[in-house]
């Protein structure tokens, strides 16, 4: 697929981000050439005649102590491309963070350094004992005994000795502290560069140990947003003393100031602070002198807390990217497509290449005019009900201050931010056996905030007619316009819609709305099953029927394969109880006194296609993707070969073409034509390279099966948009027959 706004990452796109603008400031800074004083005078003059920024800007300094970064095999050490930067651009970019295990890992230095100093007591022990074994030996002479006739070295080298003068050096390099990569020469030096040796870990460095950040510097405005960034490895100049790692930052704390006005890494045009504010005494004492050379007004204190007002935090980054060359927007000026306006490029030149691809259904000439129909959907997308509508729609949507503003930092709501668990924070809150007590008690205990209570109480009368819309549902379930829920209930709305609505009108025949059970097969389920508590409320919803979810895919944890517990509603709480693990039916043991029904949940992490087991009633998949991960390929013949109502929402009306594409590939069928799913997520997704609108499960679709005997493929879904008049981009090649893709015989056959 050529976009992946919708299914990759938030956390990459800022990642990628983060390690690209620091690579071109450590590059840009190591430069060889023209004088370093020579340089710094041209680049604060040019900072001089740069526009004010009204907005104060800080100087954050973040010391770390607890937390290294691994790389593992295949990472290429280093600040430039390394820490598997590279990794996160390119054609084939990574979608999920854990795809990154392989090469990079946040992991427990403090953990890390228990287990040395026991280490380190274990070994100095033996050596004790060793030593009081020679004195109670022959003689007063350290002489070890002979080996294979020749006589063993007369004395134990200590680690430190053994180690090579130029080994601590090179490690430096490879940590991000070279010569290039820490190094800063525009402010005099009274003297040679005093490095300190590691402490803890002595001798060699091996490959395993862990790159320790000791310090990191941040520039931001003061409302979050990230202008420049850099990293003090461990070893690297200021990290030796005080022990805070903030000692002699001034030179690469002022390299790092001009930087980011001259090239800012989050949005704008280069510009400079009308004052700067500084969150450490000592470095605020040093660049008194230096700030006033860059014509900015440096504050007369420095910052005593987190932020410089009440509830700071960082902003989300507009992330944008060529097209083409995924080069950023901080390095070249970034424009859409003056034909759809839905891709950006970086120019000319990107432009004609991504029209003239070959062969031409992958191309852009192919797709602009279905991709301008796409971007007319925006406004429908946007229609929704709530008070924060026009926010959280727009394309410069800042959702990190969203959820802080509203006190949504725990709890299901760290799903939606960029924070990441630490090294040794569970995954979810049942990846231990003894914490499937949590989920017992206030059922949307998980959906809480830092405020007030989000979730009134459920109403005591169950729905009397059938939902369509987030209106209609927040006013049946007392909730006020002004609540963010509908971000977290998007999914269970999505079940509830389609089994209400959805199947009836498509597979009358199977009278779902008068079965007491319903048996559903959740597919790739690795997020949702990250959410499972919000599909309590389907239980509210649908309080006389049976429910048993099984989320299936290869992307759950392995530690929670074959897992099965029951939730069951006592009044208005919730109370689990782990169940055999055993397949039974619903029909029998789950209605009890005054019709009260249960919902299962059970576990099966591997792919759709290895699942045994009785065939389901229905098959929901959020956000699928068929075209980014091969085994759909095995898992669509599957649910044909089941043939049972198989509902799919998309983030995008792109993501439903490409669906179509890969099921007609797969299977030979294809799918309905999508429709907006009234229950989608308020929340707009950031593209990082193109402007189209993405929502999480914005449409949704069910699968058109082959028939079983004889006729072909069912009817295209409807004529395809003309091509627009090539303007400024050149026509295409024409194609070599050579160059077919799977998706050209595909409609050739419809």
């Amino acid at each position: 697929m050529e976009f992946v706004s919708g299914y990759r990452d938030e956390f990459l796109d800022f990642a990628a981000l983060i390690f690209g603008w620091f690579r071109k400031f450590v590059t840009e800074r190591g430069a060889v050439g023209a004088s370093l004083e020579g340089r710094r005078r041209q680049l604060e003059a040019q900072i001089r005649r740069l526009p004010q920024d009204p907005a104060l800007w800080v100087l954050h300094v973040l010391p770390n102590r607890s937390v290294g970064i691994s790389l593992g095999q295949g990472a290429e050490p280093g600040p430039g491309p390394g820490l598997g930067a590279a990794r996160l651009l390119g054609d084939e970019p990574p979608l999920h963070l854990q795809d990154l295990s392989p090469y990079v890992s946040f992991v427990s230095l403090e953990d890390r350094e228990e287990g040395e100093e026991e280490e380190e007591e274990k070994k100095e022990e033996e050596e004790d004992g060793e030593k009081n074994g020679e004195r109670e030996g022959e003689g007063t002479e350290k002489v070890e005994p002979e080996k294979n006739g020749e006589p063993a070295p007369t004395s134990r080298e200590s680690p430190q000795e053994a180690n090579p003068p130029g080994e601590p050096e090179e490690a430096e390099q490879e940590a991000g502290g070279g010569e290039d990569g820490c190094r800063e020469d525009w402010v005099d030096q009274t003297g040679p560069e005093k490095r300190k040796g590691p402490e803890k870990r002595k001798g060699r460095r091996n490959e395993t140990t862990p790159l320790h950040l000791s310090c990191l510097l941040l520039v931001t405005d003061e409302h979050g947003t990230i202008l420049g960034i850099d990293l003090l490895m461990d070893g690297a100049q200021g990290t030796a003393g005080r022990g805070s790692g903030t000692e002699n930052l001034a030179p690469r704390a002022y390299a790092l100031l001009c930087h980011s006005m001259a090239c800012p890494m989050g949005f704008g045009d280069p510009r400079k602070p009308h004052q700067l504010t500084v969150g450490d005494a000592q470095l605020h004492r040093e660049l008194e002198s230096l700030i006033p050379r860059l014509g900015v007004k440096l504050a007369k204190t420095p910052m005593r807390s987190w932020g410089p007002r009440p509830g700071f935090t960082f902003a989300s980054l507009r992330a944008r990217t060529c097209h083409v060359c995924h080069r950023h927007s901080f390095e070249v000026k970034l424009t859409p497509c003056p034909h759809c306006g839905a891709v950006l490029y970086c120019g000319e030149a990107c432009l004609r290449v991504d029209w003239r691809r070959c062969p031409d259904d992958v191309s852009h000439r192919f797709w602009c005019p279905r991709l301008a129909a796409f971007m007319e959907r925006a406004g429908e997308l946007a229609t929704l009900p709530f008070t924060y509508t026009a926010e959280v729609t727009s394309e410069t949507f800042n959702k990190e201050a969203f959820l802080a503003s509203r006190g949504l930092t725990r709890g299901y709501w760290t799903q939606l931010s960029m924070l990441i668990p630490g090294p040794g924070t569970p995954r979810h809150p049942w990846s231990n056996t003894p914490s499937l007590s949590l989920l017992s008690g206030d059922p949307y205990q998980l959906l809480q905030g830092e405020g007030p209570t989000l979730m009134p109480p459920v109403p005591p009368d169950p729905p009397r007619s059938l939902f369509g819309s987030w209106q209609d549902y927040y006013a049946w379930r007392g909730l006020s316009l002004d609540s963010p829920m509908a971000v977290l209930l998007t999914y269970p709305l999505t079940v509830y819609y389609v089994i209400t609505h959805l199947v009836p009108q498509s597979f009358p025949e199977l009278n779902i709305q008068n079965k007491q059970s319903l048996k559903i097969h959740v597919v790739e389920a690795r997020k949702e099953f990250d959410l499972v508590m919000v599909f309590w409320e389907l239980l509210v919803l649908l309080p006389h029927v049976a429910l048993e979810l099984q989320f299936v895919g290869d992307g759950l944890p392995p530690e929670s394969d074959q897992r099965h517990f029951t939730l069951q509603r006592d009044g208005p709480e919730a109370s689990v109880r782990p169940g055999s693990g055993a397949s039974s039916r619903l029909s029998s043991g789950t209605k009890e006194r005054g019709c009260r029904r249960d919902l299962q949940i059970k576990v099966s992490a591997r792919p759709y296609h290895l699942l045994q087991g009785p065939k389901p009633d229905l098959v929901i998949g959020f956000n699928s993707g068929f075209g980014l991960k091969d085994t759909w390929l095995s898992s669509l013949p599957r649910l044909q070969s089941f043939r049972v109502p198989a509902f799919f929402t998309e983030s995008s009306e792109y993501g439903c073409v490409m669906d179509d594409q890969t099921m007609a590939v797969a299977t030979g069928g294809g799918t309905s034509p999508p429709q907006p799913n009234p229950f989608r997520s308020p929340f707009r997704l950031r593209a990082a390279d193109n402007c189209m609108p993405w929502y999480c499960n914005a449409f949704i679709f069910h699968l058109v099966y082959k028939p079983s005997q004889g006729g072909g493929a069912r009817p295209a879904p409807g004529p395809a948009p003309p091509a627009p008049t090539p303007a400024a981009p050149p026509a295409p090649n024409r194609r070599r027959r050579g160059e077919k893709k799977p998706g050209r015989v595909a409609r050739r056959r419809r």
